[in-house]
């Protein structure tokens, strides 16, 4: 079957809304948040119609049918992740706090005062914020690997980062939310594996658009978030390695994770409830395991490629734009995100100009930070395509962002001026 974007978009209720302006709603704004199709929503609703209760304890109709499709999206997921077991399927509050679990549990059982963290400078904070306060706590160092003029790392500059810190662990985002920039996860993991460096990845912008094998990658923990991948808010996956899962502590105690209680202490459960403490998002789970399934039905090859070819077209048109500077790498080198700034015109006038165009977009740092610095840049404007996004959209942003160059771009250069003191 061919890929039809005019198909799938019927399966997103919110779509066929308009804008404030009137204009017809071009969401582009993906790698913040996806939209959810119906089949997710509906399931959702069944659940709380239909058979909601608490998982695992309940010893009755509702708590058993609750249960069954609880764990039937941790098989989804598994098989979404080409995992080896539902062991290894820890269900989190998103890609933040799969981070958290990880540097919290693991990091303060392995990481000491000598030891090193490398991560990229293109991470998100959520992939930063953790570690700096695992520094805090037992006094090991982050190291940052810088990117190179074309926006990528390359495999020797990574390797050197090696050679030189011998960290001990290597956590970075396998696709940058602000570049697009797509890095070698396989490549990079055995480079890491070489050095016995323990590998995080974050996936939040992968597991979205393209097929993953957590198998064949080799990576210790895989992260990503529901809420990116046309599933519900507040609920995010954390992949880890069996073997490490077990040798770490729970991070979080309470109802769930326990074998068993006394008054002098407790022992924690098997896995994956041993970091599942509470009551888990149990309709979000199941929500998300719908979404996992609805986006393999279609095929993540296919996604992929769609949103490539739309990536290719918007990204090739601004860069003939006079003015408009593309900060990221060349479409062969990177997802379906297109960052950009306007000489000129500060990047949250440009998406306010595109919203009064219907065209939804981000602007700011991204949450990242650091990144930002080291590109000279205190924000940038970022268009990102998903699924349902269609040709005729990626030229209305292109012609939107033509108009604020033409319209505001001079002006806000001479009003730059006035503010220099004669």
């Amino acid at each position: 079957m061919s890929f039809d974007p005019i198909e799938i978009r019927k399966d997103f209720p919110v779509l066929a809304r308009a804008a404030a302006s009137g204009e017809p709603l071009a969401f582009l704004d993906n790698a913040a948040s996806s939209q959810r199709p119906s089949q997710v929503i509906d399931a959702m609703s069944q659940c709380y119609r239909n058979y909601y209760a608490n998982v695992h304890r309940g010893i009755h109709t509702l708590s058993e049918e609750s249960t069954a499709a609880y764990e039937a999206a941790r098989e989804s997921t598994r098989r979404f992740l080409s995992a080896s077991s539902t062991r290894e399927i820890i269900f989190t509050a998103g890609t933040t706090a799969a981070i958290n679990l990880v540097a919290h549990s693991w990091g303060s059982e392995f990481i000491g005062q000598d030891d090193v963290i490398l991560l990229t400078i293109a991470e998100h904070h959520a992939n930063i914020v953790p570690w700096h306060q695992l520094a805090e706590r037992v006094g090991c160092r982050i190291e940052f690997v810088p990117l190179e003029d074309d926006f990528t790392i390359s495999d020797d500059v990574l390797r050197d980062k090696f050679q030189t810190l011998r960290p001990k662990l290597f956590s970075f985002v396998s696709s940058s939310n602000v570049l697009g920039t797509n890095f070698p996860v396989e490549r990079w993991t055995k480079i890491a594996k070489e050095f016995d460096a323990t590998v995080l990845v974050d996936a939040a912008q992968s597991a979205p658009h393209q097929a993953i094998d957590v198998t064949r990658w080799n990576a210790d923990f895989v992260v990503f978030s529901g809420h990116k991948a046309c599933g519900p808010s507040g609920i995010g996956v954390l992949y880890g390695r069996e073997s490490l899962l077990d040798a770490m502590p729970p991070f979080l105690g309470g109802g769930g994770m326990i074998d068993r209680v006394t008054t002098e202490g407790f022992t924690s459960t098997h896995l994956p409830e041993k970091f599942e403490a509470g009551t888990p998002p149990i309709v979000e789970a199941i929500g998300l395991g719908v979404a996992l399934d609805y986006l393999s039905d279609i095929g993540l090859d296919r996604i992929a490629e769609h949103e490539h070819k739309l990536c290719e077209a918007a990204d090739g048109a601004l860069r003939q734009i006079d003015g408009v500077e593309v900060i990221g790498p060349t479409p062969d080198k990177k997802s379906g995100i297109v960052s950009f700034s306007i000489d000129g015109v500060h990047a949250h006038d440009v998406a306010q100009w595109l919203d009064t165009r219907g065209i939804a977009v981000r602007a700011g740092h991204h949450c990242a930070m650091p990144l930002h610095e080291s590109l000279g840049k205190t924000a940038t404007t970022r268009a990102s395509f998903y699924l349902y996004n269609t040709a005729d959209e990626a030229e209305r942003f292109v012609a939107a962002v033509q108009e604020v160059q033409s319209k505001f771009a001079k002006r806000g250069r001479r009003r730059r001026r006035r503010e220099v003191p004669s």
